[in-house]
């Protein structure tokens, strides 16, 4: 298997497991140096209606995840949009 699928799955997986999301769809991944960074689109449960006990409806978030050859997960945030990641790496 290719090593550039084996980094998206740990991706997925490691996203749904942490954010108890199922919907995790990876935007954007490479590799710079010896870290693979990812880029994931994950739809979550809206927290603003969720704590006002309104119907819920899923938000789109972004999640920047960082792991090293050994799958290995170094570090993983949110951040505001894809744009905002696309500007901030120089993949």
């Amino acid at each position: 298997m290719s090593k550039l699928i084996e980094v998206k799955k740990a991706a997925v997986e490691f996203l749904k497991e942490n954010l108890d999301s199922k919907e995790v769809k990876v935007v954007k991944l490479g590799k710079e140096k010896e870290i693979w960074k990812a880029c994931a689109e994950v739809y979550e449960d809206d927290s603003f209606l969720k704590s006002m006990n309104l119907p819920p409806k899923k938000a789109r978030n972004y999640y920047s995840v960082q792991m090293d050859d050994n799958l290995e997960i170094s570090s993983f945030k949110r951040v505001s949009s894809f744009e905002e990641e696309k500007e901030n790496d120089s993949l």
